[in-house]
């Protein structure tokens, strides 16, 4: 009996090691191990094929077309030579079919071509052709001997992600092809359905087994359609069932404190309130204050662009805890920020008698000392810090409050001891960003969470008009610079690189710090760049702060730092060479006081089409969430900000710029399942229960096989 057949209780079928499948064996399997992390049987299914090739086509030599991506051709190999010496020599055979001649060449494994291909003897050939001086060719074509089977056509090869080692060993996508029939061959049996029978007549879902079936091996376009739309369903629906699943148990098991009580809140408000709030922030603190209230641990994403006014909401909040007996916390990712937060809650805190710190990594012992002390005793009202607040020397007589800023910096661990802080009940827990998240992206990173959004900027505020400029134009820039500056604005000018790079042609930070030198040759400037010292830094953020110089040349250390309301000018050169939501960052250090500000993108003429359409997005809104949803499209959500650490990237087959519609219908059926029949008792619900119960513990993608 073979491993296949005879799993016992124990060793579930797709648990069974990769090397007992027919055809893998010892070596291959230790190859897919290293290379594809492929183990098991599980593993082996679910490496899924990232394209197909049309190979129901046979096409003839005379109707090629350069304009085709590949062809498939049947004909015979007439004959074969070697052309040319050393790094050059390259291996040509002349194939031809009933309608003409033509080339296949070979530069790579000359010796196995030479020793295996055959003269005089059919062959089917795919590859992308090319036609140089009226004789077509292909380089490097996939070549098989005609069989009875393959050259009936029909059918869609499956194209897997591979590496070159895997490759050099002849694993390439036909030998994982047909590894992975052989398992869907013995596998039918064992593969359960994982979605309720309602739920797959509701959306019209292909069967589980039908799905794995039509992803590896599609008959045509229509079955492969199908197969993705059930794969990716029920990948969303457990990804989302996942979250919606912990959410649910914070709101039930996880007691919080409750403050109800808002004296310190109405003080601020009728004394010390230094503007009026925006709508937004108005119906952001109602629905923080509504959590509060319930008893339970508040768990609520608060997402605002740069300059929304995050952190007088965030102070607001945490009069809520004091009001209340309780201490509050605010963490930032670097000693710039926690500083400026200090800074701007500082002023607030002292109207109102407020005992608040700073703790940073470069605290002072001696005060360091004075700050565990008083958070101890519960003198120390308010702390603002760093990473430095959750090491284990950090306790609190009663920490009511988190708040983490610039939340995809730091991990789970790292909020867990956040909580950790009070021994008797979990702290509320508000996590901020400036960088705007996409809806699809928000459910699936930050779908066990509350989120509230300040979609408006405060009163008075001027958008910031953004212009793109090639490098022809700047004369006339520097001209409009000279003026802004005559008015007593500030000026940030944003270079991508620190020094010059022989690969790329860049304006790089010291060449343009020595150009601006001359072209502004009575104008105090600062530089900032990530390989100075943090004091150096310091010093030369501080002297721009304070106006004593007027230009400030940059890299993106800039991106999240301090707050100048005097800066009203933002030049980023080379803008083509940084991403849409880096662009948006950058631009959202000015625009912070009353003035009118600008954000000037210069460029290269030759820019790419998806440079461009970040370019005009740029210059057609200052909306960092439609920016966010342009960003989704352009990249992907792996590349965007803070999405390795969210178990985002364990999606096998769903992508979340594309299937944001899925993911919606996905998650409103998770929610309906969950609040109707919260313990899955239904019998209806039985196969997302079994489907649970097998499930690994370690398992983050709960769509997973298991």
């Amino acid at each position: 009996m073979t491993p296949e057949q005879n799993t016992s209780v124990n060793t579930r079928f797709f648990d069974t090691k990769i090397e007992f499948l027919k055809g893998v064996g010892p070596q291959k399997a230790a190859l897919l191990n290293q290379e594809l992390s492929i183990f098991t049987y599980g593993d082996l299914i679910q490496h899924y094929p990232f394209r197909h090739e049309d190979r129901t086509v046979f096409h003839q030599i005379k109707s090629l077309d350069e304009q085709m991506p590949a062809a498939q051709i049947k004909g015979k190999v007439r004959e074969w030579t070697t052309v040319g010496e050393g790094s050059k020599k390259r291996l040509v055979a002349y194939f031809q079919d009933s309608t003409g001649l033509m080339e296949l060449v070979w530069f790579q494994s000359i010796p196995w071509y030479q020793k295996n291909l055959r003269v005089n003897t059919e062959y089917i050939v795919y590859g992308k052709p090319q036609n140089f001086g009226g004789r077509w060719s292909i380089t490097h074509p996939e070549i098989e001997l005609a069989t009875h089977e393959n050259e009936l056509g029909g059918y869609w090869q499956p194209i897997y992600p591979l590496t070159e080692k895997l490759r050099k060993r002849f694993i390439d996508s036909r030998a994982l092809s047909r590894m992975i029939k052989g398992l869907l061959e013995i596998s039918r049996s064992h593969i359960k359905e994982t979605l309720p029978e309602n739920l797959v007549q509701k959306y019209r879902l292909v069967s589980k087994a039908d799905a794995l079936w039509g992803y590896h091996m599609p008959q045509n376009q229509q079955w492969l359609h199908q197969a993705q739309r059930r794969l990716k369903f029920e990948e969303l629906f457990y990804n989302q069932f996942r979250l919606i699943k912990n959410k649910l148990l914070h709101k039930t098991e996880y007691p919080g404190l409750i403050f109800n009580k808002t004296l310190l809140v109405k003080e601020f408000y009728e004394k010390h309130l230094p503007f009026q709030l925006t709508g937004a922030q108005i119906r952001v603190l109602h629905e923080i204050h509504e959590d509060l209230k319930t008893g339970k641990q508040m768990n609520r994403l608060l997402q605002g662009d740069v300059g929304s006014g995050k952190t007088i909401v965030a102070f607001i909040t945490m009069l809520f805890a004091l009001d209340n007996d309780a201490q509050a916390c605010l963490m930032a990712p670097t000693e710039i920020l926690a500083d400026q937060h200090y800074q701007g809650l500082k002023k607030f805190a002292d109207l109102l008698g407020i005992n608040i710190a700073k703790l940073t990594g470069s605290t002072k012992k001696k005060e360091r000392e004075i700050i565990h002390k008083e958070l101890l005793d519960g003198s120390l009202h308010i702390i603002v810090g760093t990473h430095a607040l959750i090491e284990d020397i950090v306790q609190f007589k009663n920490l009511g409050l988190c708040i983490i800023d610039e939340q995809h910096r730091f991990g789970v661990a790292q909020r867990a001891k956040l909580w950790a802080k009070n021994k008797s009940i979990y702290p509320h827990m508000l996590v901020m960003t400036a960088t705007p998240i996409p809806r699809t992206l928000a459910m699936t990173l930050y779908g066990d969470l509350d989120i509230s959004a300040i979609n408006e900027l405060p009163a008075g505020r001027k958008p910031i008009k953004t212009v793109h400029r090639y490098d022809a134009h700047r004369l006339s820039v520097f001209g409009f610079l000279k003026d802004e500056i005559a008015k007593g604005r500030q000026i940030y000018l944003v270079y991508p690189l620190i020094e010059e790079s022989e690969k790329m042609d860049l304006k790089d930070l010291m060449d343009g710090y020595e150009s601006i030198s001359r072209a502004f040759p009575d104008v105090p400037l600062s530089i900032l760049h990530g390989k100075m010292k943090s004091a150096d830094k310091d010093y030369e953020m501080g002297r721009f702060v304070r106006g004593e110089t007027k230009m400030m040349v940059a890299t993106t250390v800039i991106e999240v730092g301090v707050n100048v309301p005097n800066a009203s000018v933002m030049v980023i050169e080379n803008a083509e060479r940084f991403g849409l939501s880096q662009l948006h960052q950058l631009r959202g250090r000015v625009g912070r006081g009353a003035e009118q500000s600008y954000c000037i993108l210069i460029t290269d003429y030759k820019i790419s089409k998806d440079t461009k359409l970040r370019i005009e997005t740029m210059c057609r809104t200052n909306d960092g969430f439609e920016i966010a949803e342009v960003d989704l499209q352009l990249r992907g959500p792996g590349d965007m900000s803070g999405t390795q650490q969210s178990g985002l990237v364990d999606l096998l087959v769903a992508n979340l710029a594309q299937d944001g519609e899925i993911l919606r219908v996905a998650r409103s059926s998770a929610e309906e399942i969950l609040t109707s029949d919260p313990d899955l008792a239904q019998p209806v619900n039985q196969p997302i229960r079994m489907h649970l119960q097998n499930l690994r513990k370690e398992e983050t993608n709960w769509g997973r096989i298991s």
